[in-house]
């Protein structure tokens, strides 16, 4: 369908005219000002935003944060001087005409500023960051699911108490993206009608025309994934032809919604249509040509375009005050409903009983069979709690799940089946996360191997610092006759060096209990927990959920060790053999349990000393390439190549990880005198 613009009042299109003519010039004087940035699609989407912040969007700039608030997400995130322009005229305070002359400063001697390149969570306003493209597409629906899920889960007849709609803007090169392309086919499949995607189509991209290196129909690639689509063809000038495709979007059901919207990258400046207008600055020429012949003080919008968008803003403040009176009526007639949901976003999680009081059943010995019974025992008693999987929900091990399953015939589900789309899982799940934080716990699930497809999804969530927990089994040598295709041997490298996240590699059922108390207590960081396939060869003593907390502790002492060997996982009962060997072949070693190496270096120093002992010799032992123990050891029993396709056990024997290999590699180590301390060494 093709939308066209509206025979509006004269007065009503000269002022959203202004408006554009306003954003736009405020947009090229950013640019302008240190020589730099990307105003060419932000000018081009001034309609667009315009229509959005004016006469489509739900939201209340003096109470950025309420909570039924339309959401905004900008895909395109290069374009974010027209998220910042968009939210200074509206009157958001955080975004003061001092921080928009921020935009582009080399940021000397520790200037601060709220406008960056990119942007980023942290401000009131920003709903996400975003800046790899695509991923603020797959947050847009991971938002749209929990919206969903929230209204399915709380509304009641008269109590519309959860309406949010998601809006996303997305340029061509996030819908060329792979993990965009993954989201979308996932809420086509869902039915996702409350997200409405924006598509700025200026044909377009870094080195040249889209014609370079598209020619594929958008339109029907969007419409045979489950998606509707609109046409606007004078997205350039018309905001009212935009506000009538949002609209008419708005009275569909059944699907989320593409908007086709054409428009000119760098319009009306001297670079327009080309992708010179991408990234960089913009002459006088191109002020004049873009805004008209006026010559006024840089940095200044008139007075009418506040205006114009303070009606807006009224507006704003008045349906937040409307929601918050149909809250408390809420409240007296659903109190059940309306005392969990306030504790929601309040943000308060009660977890520490719930797994204080779990007993894993003793017939459960494969790490990934108790990880599902432990995720099952918390789903049940953790409203906050939702999970995803990638087609491998049943070799994960977690459960039956076809009464809780999210979709059409029932969005109060709490489990998403994603299918074969990692990247896009892990970057939905952020958006779940960030819909409210706090409201959300987002979890997904396939093998650690395939955690490299949804890395870039998982980073996003760690930098935005958003509490997702990634599930990983399948996580070592025992994955066996699939291969090292299968065997993650360098994956944990990876996590284990990311900031702000937390790789977790619990070996029991006490230490599955201690990681989900690590990931659940920690509202800004992700975590992964990786499990095994496998039940172990032998099973390690005196694990403790309450000492695995602290990221590493002691399983195994001994007064006069002459070794310590560190190990996590399904190792560890390798190494604790190995130890018990080792003593009565006259070399004293105790065995350290680190499931999780960031958190044992939050411990306190007297603590990690006493962790890691006096013993000259300190022997890391894990089926990995060793790039982190270093930190620790004199020493690392590992891989330094792929893995091989054979059973488990035969694999660990192959390669010299279990106890016999163990045995053999530290007792060489042992015997080939001190020198060998003085330098940190993977033993052969």
């Amino acid at each position: 369908m093709t939308i066209t613009r509206d025979k509006q009042s004269p007065t009503a299109t000269l002022l959203d005219d202004i408006a554009v003519r306003e954003v736009r010039k405020l947009v090229l004087d950013c640019c302008r000002q240190h020589g730099g940035g990307h105003g060419g699609s932000a000018i081009g989407m001034a309609p667009l935003t315009v229509a959005l912040w004016k006469y489509v969007m739900r939201y209340n700039p003096s109470s950025p944060n309420w909570f039924d608030r339309d959401r905004f997400v900008l895909s395109n995130g290069h374009a974010a001087i027209l998220l910042y322009v968009m939210l200074h005229v509206t009157g958001h305070s955080t975004f003061t005409m001092e921080n928009l002359k921020g935009y582009g400063s080399p940021k000397w001697k520790g200037y601060e500023t709220s406008c960056f390149a990119h942007p980023e969570i942290e401000f009131d306003g920003v709903e996400i960051t975003t800046g790899p493209l695509g991923q603020g597409i797959a947050n847009s629906v991971g938002m749209a699911i929990a919206s969903k899920q929230l209204a399915a889960t709380y509304n009641k007849p008269g109590f519309p108490l959860i309406r949010s709609k998601v809006y996303c803007t997305t340029g061509d090169g996030c819908l060329m993206e792979g993990v965009a392309i993954e989201a979308m086919a996932v809420a086509g499949h869902l039915g996702l009608d409350n997200l409405i995607v924006l598509y700025d189509n200026n044909a377009v991209t870094c080195d040249g025309p889209l014609e370079w290196i598209v020619s594929e129909d958008v339109n029907a690639k969007a419409r045979a994934m489950g998606w509707r689509t609109i046409d606007v063809f004078d997205g350039d000038t018309s905001v009212s032809s935009i506000v009538n495709a949002i609209n008419l979007a708005k009275t569909y059901t059944g699907k989320p919604t593409l908007i086709n919207i054409r428009t000119t990258i760098g319009y009306n400046t001297t670079k327009a249509g080309t992708a010179a207008a991408h990234h960089g600055t913009f002459s006088d020429v191109d002020l004049v040509s873009c805004v008209g012949e006026e010559s006024r003080p840089t940095h200044y919008v008139i007075p009418e375009v506040y205006e114009y968008f303070a009606q807006t803003g009224e507006k704003g403040a008045s349906l937040e005050q409307e929601w918050n009176a149909t809250l408390q009526s809420y409240g007296c007639k659903y109190s059940i409903e309306y005392k969990e949901l306030m504790s929601r976003l309040g943000g308060k999680l009660e977890y520490e009983d719930i797994i204080s009081d779990i007993q894993v059943p003793v017939n459960l010995t494969a790490a990934r069979e108790i990880n599902g019974f432990v995720y099952n025992q918390l789903l049940k008693c953790i409203p906050q709690m939702f999970i995803g999987g990638a087609d491998l929900w049943g070799a994960n091990k977690l459960g039956s799940a076809d009464h809780s399953i999210f979709g059409p015939d029932n969005f109060a589900g709490r489990v998403a089946r994603y299918g074969i789309r990692e990247h896009a899982m892990a970057a939905i799940s952020n958006g779940i996360a960030a819909y409210q934080p706090g409201v959300f716990i987002p979890s997904d699930a396939t093998f650690l191997m395939f955690y490299l497809y949804a890395a870039p999804g998982v980073r996003m969530g760690a930098l935005n610092e958003l509490q997702v927990i990634h599930v990983a089994t399948h996580d070592s040598l025992q994955e066996g006759q699939n291969g090292p295709t299968h065997q993650p041997v360098e994956v944990d490298s990876l996590y284990r060096a990311m900031p702000n996240f937390q790789f977790i590699r619990p070996s029991d059922a006490e230490e599955i209990l201690g990681a989900w108390s690590i990931a659940l207590r920690e509202p800004k960081k992700s975590s992964l927990i990786s499990v095994a396939r496998d039940a172990q060869v032998h099973r390690p003593y005196n694990t403790c959920r309450k000492k695995a907390a602290k990221g590493g502790y002691v399983v195994k002492e001994n007064d006069n060790a002459a070794v310590t060997l560190i190990s996590c996982g399904s190792e560890l009962g390798y190494a604790f053999k190995a130890a018990t060997i080792l003593d009565s072949e006259g070399i004293p070693t105790r065995v350290v349990s680190m499931p999780c190496i960031s958190v044992f270096e939050l411990q306190s120093v007297e603590y990690q000393v006493e962790v890691l002992g006096t013993a000259k010799r300190i022997i890391s032992v894990e089926p990995y390439v060793p790039t982190v123990w270093s930190r620790f050891c004199t020493a690392s029993i590992g891989m330094k190549s792929f893995g091989y396709s054979a059973s488990g056990p035969s694999n660990f024997d192959r390669f010299g990880i279990d106890e016999k290999g163990i045995v053999r590699k530290v007792t060489t180590y042992v015997q080939s005198g001190e020198e060998m301390l003085k330098r940190w060494m993977l033993l052969e």
